[in-house]
């Protein structure tokens, strides 16, 4: 699905991974991604220029990241995307690496007047789906939370 069509038609948490201690010596098992920090921005169109809606969010794992997918959807849908869903969008944050095990994603859409004329005013979440490097992924149906206005 298009993110202009799921944008139109419908925009930090943090999952914990796990250590264990084993007798006296500390092991680590794997863990699944986590994101911190995130941080969402809508901005409406002006006359002279376009709108934007931008999520942000430092993603780690001790195997690397891979990827991040987003959804943002209106509180007034009762959309709430599910993991499956969000697995096969096509709407995948740009992820730059800032260490071995954490990258800072940013997910980017451009906002038209007319699509901003179409938008649900009121409060919006952001739904986003990080896959490490080793296939472990982390849901967060309720990553951020942004309001739209007019």
């Amino acid at each position: 699905m298009s993110k202009r069509i799921l944008f139109s038609s419908l925009i930090g948490a943090v999952a914990l991974g796990g250590v264990t201690a084993c007798g006296p010596a500390l092991a680590s098992t794997p863990t699944e991604p986590t994101l911190d920090r995130g941080s969402v921005r809508y901005t409406a169109p002006s006359d002279g220029s376009a709108g934007s809606f931008t999520y942000t969010v430092d993603v780690s794992d001790d195997s690397g990241i891979r990827g991040l997918k987003v959804v943002a959807w209106p509180a007034s849908s009762k959309l709430d995307p599910t993991e499956a869903e969000l697995r096969s969008a096509d709407e995948s944050a740009k992820c730059r690496s800032t260490s071995d095990e954490t990258s800072r994603c940013t997910y980017t859409l451009k906002v038209t007047k007319q699509e901003a004329a179409e938008l649900a005013k009121g409060t919006w979440y952001v739904s986003a789906l990080a896959t490490a490097e080793d296939g472990d992924t982390t849901f967060v149906p309720r990553a951020a939370t942004f309001d739209v206005t007019r």
